[in-house]
């Protein structure tokens, strides 16, 4: 599945949380926080209702050694999203 602009206005903060779970190593939720300046709860709730339930993007959430929990996209969304 390719990520059609319409989703991802980069200069919103939906789309920055895109762009950074986008990336091959993922995000950490202190990261996702820091991007948008939202708190905590509202980054897990974004990811879960506005990515996972509205728009049908499978975040997946892993444990990446001394990173802590990443959330990340399968490796197929975004050509080069590792940058």
């Amino acid at each position: 599945m390719i990520i059609s602009k319409k989703l991802a206005k980069p200069n919103t903060k939906i789309g920055t949380l895109i762009k950074l779970v986008s990336r091959q190593r993922g995000a950490t939720l202190e990261e996702l926080q820091t991007a948008t300046g939202w708190q905590a709860h509202s980054v897990r709730g974004a990811i879960s209702a506005t990515l996972n339930k509205k728009w049908g993007l499978c975040v997946a959430r892993y444990q990446a050694g001394k990173r802590g929990w990443v959330y990340r996209l399968p490796q197929t969304v975004e050509a080069g999203a590792d940058k």
